[in-house]
């Protein structure tokens, strides 16, 4: 199966779950790359941020799994699965996009304030605030600029209601960023 039809039947498996942010995951996908997009970012980061969650996607886990106190570790699997047809342009940025989060609320004044409640449920799963030598060794991985714009745009990405184009429009960037 090629790289597309294996995106497309992750969507189509599992984008219409939700998972405590009002919007599924296909529509929270479609709205951080329509976001990507919109402050022109590269074919490659287009692809990592509509493709950030899929590790939600591609496991067999269920949808609550955080309300039981479980952490998916979503950005690794979803950064194994995309190895698989793209290089570090578009996995490290989905690796790192929960460290982003982590690096974001311990470093920046005001930044866990605007987490939603499901984001706050995960960064505590995830790790939670960063210790001084992860935060610095965050800073230092080559693709922690681009971890840091994807987490941004997943947290503009919660919209209920929001329109964007649909996910052919983003499959451009996706084939684009292909290996």
């Amino acid at each position: 199966m090629s790289a597309l039809a294996e995106i497309r039947a992750a969507f189509a498996r599992r984008g219409v779950e939700t998972y405590g942010e009002g919007v599924s995951q296909l529509e929270h996908a479609l709205q951080c790359a329509a976001c990507a997009e919109r402050d022109g970012a590269s074919a490659a980061l287009i692809a990592a941020t509509l493709l950030h969650d899929i590790g939600h996607l591609v496991h067999d886990l269920p949808v609550d799994i955080a309300d039981q106190g479980i952490d998916a570790q979503h950005e690794s699997l979803g950064s194994a699965f995309l190895s698989q047809y793209f290089g570090p342009d578009v996995t490290e940025p989905v690796r790192l996009h929960v460290a982003a989060k982590r690096y974001l609320a311990t470093t920046e004044p005001g930044y866990f304030e605007l987490l939603s409640p499901a984001s706050v449920q995960s960064l505590h799963l995830q790790g939670g605030l960063m210790k001084a030598d992860e935060s610095t060794r965050f800073a230092t991985e080559r693709y922690a600029e681009d971890a840091v714009k994807l987490r941004r745009w997943d947290d503009e990405g919660k919209i209920v209601g929001a329109k964007t184009p649909d996910l052919v429009h983003f499959e451009r960037y996706v084939s684009a960023a292909l290996r």
